[in-house]
């Protein structure tokens, strides 16, 4: 249960000890975070702030707390009416001990709050390089975890779905430009930054398409139609000068040529054909109210071919580099058994996976760990998220490899 926050007693420029939420349950401010001025309270206030009511409680008594012990100590008047809310954060493990899950889910809680704010949004340059920062650091040793977390997030529901879209294609880009854009640093942090922001212009409505039945009315057509200009300008409005990220969300949804040359192809235009194909690739995978997703393989399969069913040279460096079968989503083996996968393989098209259900059906007491290098565990076919009747817990599986 959610209470009122009492955002006028709170102190500038201290750091916040609860999360702050609007009544809806999206996060304005996360634990740690501070109020700089009396423009970012008073804007605070209009989305009619919240808190958890046991957070409530507890920050409650630290204040009453303090309050007691200054009568008990016989103080003055004056100095008990001094006493100001705690605003001081409990200290928090170090970012290195926490799960991948958990460090996924604070960054996507991060994102998905600046992305909602948009063009509001208070020092956004700076909270988007942390956002960076510690996706970088995450990659440099849990990348099929990662890649496992943020698809498991993808198909959650109850996730905000653009932020789950930003992040696993920002990854993508990550992970598939690095090797392709080496001598291009520059380019590759524009590329990052352009996966992060691109529908910075339909964050609300691209959340609310995810979980809507009805087919889009023609507003909502225009705004979906108009998103990657109205991207540029609030990310224009927030400061952000670097061309190459403006000209690659201005653009990340305009058809191009099949690329058929990586080697006589302009490092820029890699770089949009990259972000358009994370973009599209994500976006398959995804399950919607409104449509069923496509299982991992075939999303793969089109990223791969051209239209004219040519091996595309940037499909197969993404097919190398991700796996046929992504980790995160689900496979059928050659024995029955319904999977999840866990790790890519030493071959694109035999990753490592649980197994969920048996041959017979029924769920697994305890997911199985199962190699489809081997002839007995092979996949027969991927699987779309929408056909899978059972849960994952991520962390539980992850502790296990």
């Amino acid at each position: 249960m959610k209470v009122p926050f009492p955002i006028e007693q709170v102190e500038l420029n201290a750091p916040l000890p609860v999360d702050v939420l609007d009544p809806h349950g999206v996060l304005l401010l996360r634990r740690g975070e501070m109020i700089r001025n009396e423009a970012h309270r008073d804007l605070l206030k209009t989305h009619g702030p919240m808190v958890d009511e046991e957070d409530y409680r507890q920050w409650t008594f630290r204040y009453t707390a303090a309050i007691d012990r200054k009568l008990r100590s016989n103080e003055r008047l004056e100095a008990i009416a001094g006493v100001a809310r705690p605003m001081g954060v409990q200290p928090v493990r170090n970012e290195q001990e926490r799960s991948v899950l958990e460090r996924w889910t604070d960054l996507h809680a991060r994102l998905s709050l600046l992305l909602v704010q948009g063009e509001q949004a208070q020092d956004f340059g700076r909270r988007l390089e942390q956002i960076e920062s510690r996706i970088d650091d995450i990659l440099r040793a849990r990348v099929d975890d990662s890649l496992f977390v943020l698809v498991q997030l993808l198909l959650d529901r109850t996730q905000g779905y653009s932020a789950s879209h930003a992040l696993l294609s920002t990854v993508l880009c990550r992970l598939v430009g690095t090797p392709l854009l080496a001598s291009h640093e520059p380019l590759q942090r524009s590329l990052m930054r352009a996966a992060l922001t691109m529908n910075i212009g339909m964050t609300r409505l691209q959340d609310e398409l995810a979980l809507r039945l009805e087919p889009l009315d023609e507003a909502m057509r225009a705004r979906v139609h108009r998103h990657p200009l109205d991207g540029v300008r609030i990310l224009q409005a927030l400061g952000v000068g670097d061309g190459a990220w403006l000209d690659l969300v201005r653009h990340h949804h305009q058809r191009r040529p099949d690329l058929l040359n990586l080697a006589g192809c302009a490092p820029s235009e890699l770089a949009a054909h990259l972000l358009a194909m994370a973009d599209v690739f994500v976006a398959r995978i995804s399950p919607r109210a409104s449509r069923r997703s496509q299982p991992a393989h075939v999303a793969a399969r089109d990223a791969y071919l051209t239209e004219n069913g040519q091996a595309a040279p940037l499909g197969a460096a993404f097919i190398k580099t991700v796996g046929v079968h992504i980790p995160g989503s689900y496979v059928q083996l050659e024995n029955g058994e319904l999977a999840v996968v866990v790790r890519r393989g030493r071959r694109a098209n035999a990753p490592l996976v649980f197994a969920l259900v048996g041959r017979q059906g029924l769920p697994l007491g305890e997911p199985a760990l199962r190699d489809t290098s081997e002839a007995a565990f092979q996949v027969k076919a991927g699987v779309a998220a929408d056909e899978v009747r059972v849960r994952v817990n991520p962390s539980r599986l992850l502790a296990r490899l």
